[in-house]
């Protein structure tokens, strides 16, 4: 069946005069519905909650609560980003009952950056760089664990993709996806060594001890800023499904769908992410 929903926006944190907002779908009915946390992309760099409108109506439509996050990201530095959304999933959970949603049944979507530090926040719910904004005080014991991840086209390795921009700038005809990402990504990561160590790819393969939640990786193709082999690769094969080897020898569940790159901010990504949500956020 198809939910009628509503929406709101709230302010869900807030650092000293600026207020960070969640935008909320409601389904309408009495629940109680699964959750889920949708975080745009934009290079970690730029983007905003509204970016994730027209998913996020097709997932609330379907029986889900979204929030569609704004989060510090830019100049603010890493690891600012991870702390916003370690807290809107527990301040999610907290008032859960309100919102009509399951705070034991909660799931990340989120495309390009914003499917890296869904992985990234999912991996390492309880590092005490993430975690380090408490709730307010009487609110429930929650954690930030998540049930299930959708990432959409994410740039899962961001030291894989800062350097595959800069050669393909360096060359005569460099693609015009590239503009100022190498910057971007400097300006938000300060260093490759950060690039590295908040880095979904490279954290399973050094062995680090993470949580693996179901996951569903959907990758439009062709698309060179996302489906390409990072030539410092020990495997032969491309991001997607080198990420796809590392998360299951690790123990986790994913599964990759391939579409089409032209036309993939559509229903072709939205229904299945939000078939997904509904399989494995029980």
């Amino acid at each position: 069946m198809a939910y009628a929903f509503t929406t709101q926006d709230v302010e869900y944190i807030r650092h000293g005069d600026r207020p960070i907002m969640a935008r909320l779908y409601l389904p309408s009915g009495d629940g109680p519905f699964p959750m889920v946390i949708d975080l745009h992309g934009g290079a970690w760099s730029s983007g905003d909650l509204a970016d994730c409108d027209e998913r996020d109506r097709v997932l609330a439509a379907s029986g889900l609560v979204v929030a569609a996050l704004n989060f510090r990201h830019g100049a603010d530095g890493y690891p600012t980003t991870l702390a916003d959304i370690n807290f809107a999933v527990r301040w999610m959970k907290a008032n859960a009952a309100k919102y009509r949603g399951r705070a034991d049944a909660v799931g990340y979507s989120g495309t390009s950056s914003g499917g890296h530090l869904g992985m990234l926040a999912a991996m390492r719910p309880n590092d005490p760089r993430y975690a380090a904004i408490p709730l307010p005080a009487g609110s429930p014991a929650v954690d930030a664990t998540v049930q299930a991840i959708v990432m959409q086209w994410p740039v899962i390795n961001p030291i894989s993709r800062y350097r595959h921009a800069r050669r393909l700038r360096d060359t005569p005809t460099p693609p015009a996806w590239i503009g100022n990402i190498p910057e971007r990504q400097e300006m938000y990561w300060g260093s490759e060594a950060a690039m590295s160590e908040g880095n979904p790819m490279l954290i399973l393969e050094k062995g680090e001890k993470v949580l693996t939640p179901p996951t569903l990786w959907i990758q439009g193709q062709p698309d060179q800023t996302h489906d390409y082999r990072d030539p410092e690769s020990p495997v032969e094969l491309n991001e997607p499904l080198r990420f796809s080897h590392n998360y299951r020898k690790a123990g986790g569940y994913i599964e990759t769908l391939y579409i089409d790159n032209a036309t993939k901010a559509s229903n072709l990504s939205h229904d299945p992410t939000a078939a997904f949500f509904h399989r494995f956020l029980k």
